[in-house]
């Protein structure tokens, strides 16, 4: 095999590239501009020519350097991947679940006692985050995701279907009865991502009821919206998988039949093959366990799609 110049050097000359900036690269990889200068200075001497146009105060990339930059680019996020797909593979104990904001406060946080309790061998971290995850480049094991399972190239399980059904306080609930006229609505926003709109509107045709739900408190996510609806803000369309614990101890209550049931649901991600791990097999398992218990609450009600009261 021929002989590679060094890793080093080459990881210098990777981050002045994608810079275009010595200082940058030596602030990314926590190195003197002077001893960055050096290792490229070496790349340069062993190939018999120079990478950089050094100017007054810039840096611009010789033929060599444009041939080299790509495939050390590419190179560098081919060897991090592979590394952290072995890491991975270590039998540490320690597993790093990411999750949306109101699926972490609301359903993971007040569980992880009970999971401890069942797997003390297993530690969990937690990143509470949106954002599309990318499990060749972050440093998760496990991702759940609100989605359709369109997903390629990974292992996707659905956990359970997401519903929806009008949620309030024991007392609003007596004040109120099954007549929501004059009532303050609170919305959660959130569900505006739904494929199909699973919002007050949408429950009212479901349910037959008309009402006018277009006032009141709206939020950006669920669990802040289900906070204000336990303070006794107002009647929130809660999502039942979020609410289960509030509903179990009877902070919530959820009087009436109707319950609109979303296209997408709750899902369990992780990279192709990850699923065989014992970790991961483990807290699958109890995840599934713990949300099927929402189940309970469709019994004796009427759950209707949401893609079938689209309005006219």
């Amino acid at each position: 095999m021929e002989r590679l110049p060094s890793l080093t050097a080459l990881r210098a000359f990777e981050a002045a590239a994608r810079h275009m900036s010595f200082a940058k690269a030596a602030e990314e990889l926590f190195v003197t501009p002077a001893a960055l200068s050096f290792q490229i200075k070496s790349l340069e001497t062993e190939l018999g020519q120079p990478l950089f146009h050094r100017l007054n105060r810039a840096v611009t990339l010789t033929e060599a350097g444009r041939a080299l930059a790509p495939g050390a680019t590419d190179g560098f996020s081919i060897l991090l991947s592979a590394w952290r797909n072995a890491a991975r593979l270590s039998d540490n104990g320690v597993l790093t679940v990411t999750a949306g904001p109101a699926f972490t406060a609301k359903w993971l946080a007040p569980r992880m006692f009970d999971f401890a309790q069942a797997h003390p061998e297993i530690e969990l971290r937690f990143s509470a985050s949106l954002r599309i995850i990318d499990f060749d480049h972050d440093e998760v094991d496990v991702a759940i995701r609100f989605g359709l399972g369109h997903d390629k190239k990974v292992y996707s399980n659905p956990l359970i279907k997401e519903w929806m059904t009008p949620m309030m306080t024991p007392e609003m609930a007596e004040k109120f009865g099954l007549d929501l006229t004059g009532a303050t609505f609170v919305h959660d926003d959130s569900i505006g991502f739904f494929k199909t709109p699973c919002d007050w509107s949408a429950w009212c045709r479901a349910a037959q009821i008309d009402l006018d739900t277009s006032h009141g408190p709206r939020f950006s996510q669920a669990d802040h919206a289900l906070d204000a609806a336990m303070s006794g803000a107002g009647v929130v369309l809660g999502r039942v998988s979020l609410a289960t614990r509030a509903l179990e101890t009877g902070r919530l209550v959820a009087p009436f039949k109707t319950g609109l049931v979303a296209d997408a649901q709750f899902r369990f991600i992780c990279p192709e093959g990850s699923e065989t791990r014992p970790q991961v097999q483990a807290f699958e398992a109890w995840v599934k366990k713990e949300i099927s218990a929402s189940t309970k609450f469709e019994e004796g009600r009427v759950l209707v799609r949401s893609r079938d009261v689209l309005p006219d």
